[in-house]
C-alpha cells in the first residue's frame, strides 16, 4: 500500500533543537519542496506501480522520502549508495528527507520507485518550479535566452571492432547464466551450445586495434582479414544463442523468462552491428547515421556533429534548454536525432507563453538559430526585442541593425547562457547521463534541470532577504 508521509516525530524534533537546523540554502529548499502540488505529481506516478498499489500490501516507502531523496541525490551528484549513506549519518538530512527515526530504504527500492517517475512528470515540476521562483520574485520571465548542448551517454567510442566484442561478450553471459539454470532443473542441453568465444574475440580485435595505424595495402589487407575473423566468431555466438533461445522458448520455463527476454533485445542489435561492420569495412559503405547502432547497450544514443572545434563526433542526445531572467531554466527538451537548431525557437517561444500567459520581451539566440521565419513569429507574438544575429553574407541594413545599442547588450547578456550550461554540466550531471535506457537518460536530464532550479530558487531567495534587510 503506498504511504504518503511518515507521521511527524516529536522526540526526533527535540534532538534536532539541540543539534542545530539546517543550513539556509537546505531550509530554503525544504520548504520550496513541501509545496502540495509537487507532491501531487510524484504521488500520481508513484501510485500507478501496480494496479492495487494504493489498496493493498504492505505499505511503502512515503512518497515524500523518495522525492526527498531523489532530490537531494541530485543536488549534491551523489550515487544512490552515497546517498543513502549519508542521510543514514546526518540527522539534518533525516530531518529534510523526513525520515526521522525510521528505516531507511535501500538502493534496489529507491531504484525501482525512481523508475516510476515519467519524464512529463519532471517537465511539469519544473514548470512548477518556474512558477515558484515567479512568486518569490527571483524572476519575472521577461527575457529569454535559449540554446542547445549534447548530454553524452555512458558509452566508449563505438569502433567496430569493439562492438562485435560487446556482442560476444553479452552471449557469452547470457549463456552462462542460462547453464546455470539448466544444471540447476536438471535440463540436458548440449554443452557446444555454452561455448564462451569471449577470448577469441578480445583477441582479434587487439590485433585489428595494432594493425589501425598501418597504411599500406599489407597491413589493410592484414586487417580485413581479422575482421572477416571476427565477424566469424560473432556469427557463430549469435547463432549459438539463437539456437538456445528457440530451446527454451519451446520449453516455456519461468526460470527462463527473463533470460529470453534479454536474448531478444540484444540479439537484433547484434546482428545490426555485423551488418554495419560487413557494410563499412567490406563494402566501404558510408552508412546513414540514422542507420548505425554506436552501443549495443544504449542502442538510442544519437550521432551528433555540430562543428564544435577539437569535437568532430559527439555520441548522446541533444538537449534545448530555455532560460529565463534569474538563471531559472524554465523548459528543457530532449531532442530526437541531429535537428537544425532554427527548428527550437518556435516551440521555445510556444512553451514559455503556456508558462507565463505572456511572450517575452526580449528573445535572443545565437546565429545558428536565425531565419526569417522566426524573427517574424518572435515578433508576431509580440516580442518587442527579437535578437537573432544573422551568419553570413549580411546587407547594411542589417549590419546596422546589429550594431544598435539594445541589440549588443542583449547579445552580451546571451553569453551568459554558455555559462549556464557549463553549469549544469559540471555541477548536475549533464555532462554524462549514468542512466541506463532512453527513459533512464530523459529522468536524469530532468533531476538535474530540476536540482539546478532548486539551487537557483535558495540562492535567490538569500539574496533577496539580505538585500531587503540592508534596505531596512
Amino acid at each position: 500500500m503506498l504511504r504518503k508521509k511518515y507521521e511527524f516525530d516529536k522526540e526526533f524534533s527535540i534532538l534536532i533543537q539541540l543539534i542545530g537546523e539546517m543550513d539556509d540554502s537546505i531550509y530554503i529548499i525544504d520548504k520550496v519542496l513541501s509545496d502540495e502540488h509537487l507532491f501531487r505529481l510524484i504521488e500520481s506516478d508513484l501510485s500507478k506501480r501496480y494496479q492495487n498499489t494504493t489498496k493493498t500490501g504492505r505499505k511503502s516507502t512515503p512518497v515524500e522520502v523518495v522525492l526527498r531523496m531523489l532530490a537531494l541525490k541530485h543536488l549534491r551528484g551523489l550515487s544512490y549508495e552515497q546517498t543513502i549513506s549519508n542521510v543514514n549519518e546526518s540527522l539534518i538530512l533525516r530531518q529534510f528527507c523526513r525520515i526521522y527515526f525510521n528505516a531507511i530504504p535501500n538502493k534496489s527500492t529507491l531504484i525501482r520507485w525512481s523508475h516510476q517517475i515519467r519524464q512529463e512528470t519532471l517537465l511539469q515540476f519544473n514548470q512548477r518550479l518556474t512558477q515558484v521562483a515567479t512568486q518569490l520574485q527571483i524572476t519575472k520571465g521577461r527575457k529569454m535566452r535559449t540554446d542547445g548542448t549534447v548530454v553524452a551517454t555512458n558509452i566508449h567510442f563505438p569502433s567496430d571492432n569493439s562492438l562485435l566484442v560487446d556482442g560476444v561478450k553479452v552471449i557469452s553471459r547470457l549463456l552462462l547464466q542460462a547453464k546455470e539454470i539448466s544444471v540447476a532443473n536438471s535440463i540436458f542441453i548440449n554443452s557446444s551450445l555454452f561455448r564462451n568465444r569471449y577470448r577469441t574475440a578480445r583477441r582479434i580485435s587487439r590485433q585489428i586495434d595494432g594493425l589501425s595505424k598501418t597504411r599500406n595495402q599489407s597491413g589493410r589487407q592484414k586487417r580485413e582479414q581479422a575482421y572477416a575473423k571476427l565477424i566469424e566468431v560473432t556469427q557463430a555466438s549469435w547463432k549459438q544463442a539463437q539456437k538456445f533461445k528457440s530451446i527454451i522458448s519451446n520449453l516455456n520455463l519461468l526460470q527462463f523468462h527473463q533470460l529470453l527476454q534479454r536474448f531478444e533485445i540484444f540479439l537484433p542489435r547484434i546482428s545490426q552491428v555485423i551488418e554495419q561492420t560487413q557494410r563499412r569495412i567490406f563494402n566501404s559503405e558510408k552508412v546513414p547515421a540514422h542507420e548505425k547502432i554506436v552501443s549495443i547497450f544504449e542502442s538510442h544514443t544519437d550521432i551528433i556533429c555540430r562543428g564544435k572545434i577539437n569535437v568532430d563526433v559527439e555520441f548522446g542526445h541533444k538537449v534545448w534548454l530555455d532560460e529565463i531572467d534569474g538563471g531559472i531554466v524554465s523548459n528543457y527538451r530532449i531532442l530526437k536525432g541531429n535537428p537544425h537548431d532554427t527548428q527550437q525557437l518556435v516551440p521555445s517561444l510556444d512553451q514559455h507563453i503556456e508558462n507565463f500567459g505572456l511572450s517575452p520581451k526580449i528573445v535572443t539566440t545565437d546565429r545558428g538559430v536565425y531565419s526569417q521565419t522566426n524573427e517574424n513569429y518572435a515578433q508576431s507574438l509580440g516580442v518587442k526585442e527579437v535578437i537573432l544575429p544573422k551568419g553570413g553574407y549580411r546587407s547594411k541594413e542589417r549590419i546596422k541593425h546589429e550594431r544598435k545599442r539594445n541589440f549588443k547588450k542583449a547579445r552580451r547578456w546571451h553569453n551568459g547562457v554558455e555559462g549556464r550550461i557549463s553549469f549544469l554540466k559540471r555541477c548536475f550531471g549533464l555532462q554524462r547521463c549514468l542512466y541506463r535506457g532512453e527513459l533512464g537518460f530523459c529522468r536524469w536530464v530532468g533531476w538535474g534541470v530540476i536540482a539546478h532550479n532548486l539551487t537557483i530558487i535558495s540562492r535567490g531567495t538569500l539574496k533577496n532577504e539580505i538585500n531587503y534587510h540592508v534596505f531596512i
